[in-house]
């Protein structure tokens, strides 16, 4: 069962090679899902891909590296969003920003099926969502797990040792 979801899909990047609204959608409802199971109130967030310019700018802001990312998360803060948020019931969980031609370009020169980067990007930033990082090895490997057994349940193979996605 999926996970109910709100999610605000913004295509700024000016490529026409985005997963259309929709399946952006089930996929993280989907992930949500796996990732936790049994939750049950509903969520919200949102998706903005972007080009190289913006992708590039917002990490420089936020990330201080003067180059364009494959995926940013920016976690919604409950306190502050819980007055927003109205009678929704729905948990902000935050934004995502995906550099769309990072995206494709990656995926392009891994050998990966650019469907299932997207993916495994919106898997990634979604688990940041959920409070996950990689910032020491314990916690690189716990994530990485999770996210190599939510996309095998897709069957893609694992994206940390796979050549090309099958």
């Amino acid at each position: 069962m999926s996970a109910v979801v709100e999610v605000d899909v913004q295509n700024a990047s000016g490529i026409a090679q985005v997963p259309d609204e929709q399946l952006i959608g089930d996929w993280i409802s989907q992930v949500l899902a796996a990732a936790r199971p049994g939750e049950t109130c509903g969520f919200e967030m949102a998706v903005r891909i972007v080009g190289e310019d913006e992708g590039r700018e917002l990490n420089k802001r936020f990330r201080r590296a003067d180059k364009a990312t494959n995926v940013l998360a920016f976690p919604a803060d409950d306190a502050q969003l819980a007055a927003l948020r109205g009678d929704t019931g729905a948990r902000s969980l935050g934004d995502l920003v995906i550099c769309g031609p990072v995206v494709l370009r990656e995926a392009l020169e891994q050998g990966k099926d650019p469907d299932h980067h997207w993916l495994h990007l919106l898997l990634h930033g979604t688990l940041h969502l959920l409070g996950y990082d990689h910032e020491n090895a314990q916690d690189a490997a716990d994530m990485e797990s999770l996210e190599t057994r939510i996309l095998a349940t897709w069957g893609i193979a694992d994206p940390y040792t796979a050549i090309d996605d099958v």
